[in-house]
């Protein structure tokens, strides 16, 4: 069985970075991904992603992505379900990142970003991969 999913879209707005009780970072994010066809109206539709990124990615997103920022991120989706406040059930679905690349160039902001196309990865591999251990190379 195969759960993999490659995106490429804007961010929507910036990064919310937050920690666990036990200290994990989760950076959540969405990205803003145009479909590939146009609709009756002649216009490109556009979903809107939601992303999960932990540990040191997700610190790496909330430094390095930002509002309207280009990002490729590479991970697989989940599906959870809970109960919402008036009983019902409700499904979330979302992307957890495993490898995000940072696609705009340092100076298309102020926050700053990584070279193009510099790539970081919780786990696996896509493009550039730099080890999460080694010191960030920008």
């Amino acid at each position: 069985m195969l759960n993999r999913v490659v995106l490429i879209g804007r961010l929507t707005k910036d990064p919310e970075l937050r920690y666990t009780q036990s200290g994990v970072a989760v950076a959540t994010f969405t990205l803003a991904v145009d479909r590939k066809f146009k609709n009756a109206q002649g216009e490109r539709e556009t979903d809107f992603i939601p992303c999960v990124a932990y540990r040191q990615l997700a610190e790496l997103c909330s430094n390095y992505l930002s509002k309207g920022k280009l990002a490729a991120v590479e991970g697989r989706i989940q599906v959870s379900s809970f109960t919402g406040k008036d009983g019902q059930r409700r499904w979330s679905t979302e992307v957890i990142a495993e490898d995000v690349r940072f696609l705009s160039p340092k100076d298309s902001a102020a926050t700053g970003a990584s070279g193009s196309g510099e790539s970081y990865s919780g786990a696996g591999s896509f493009g550039h991969e730099v080890s999460l251990d080694d010191d960030i190379p920008f």
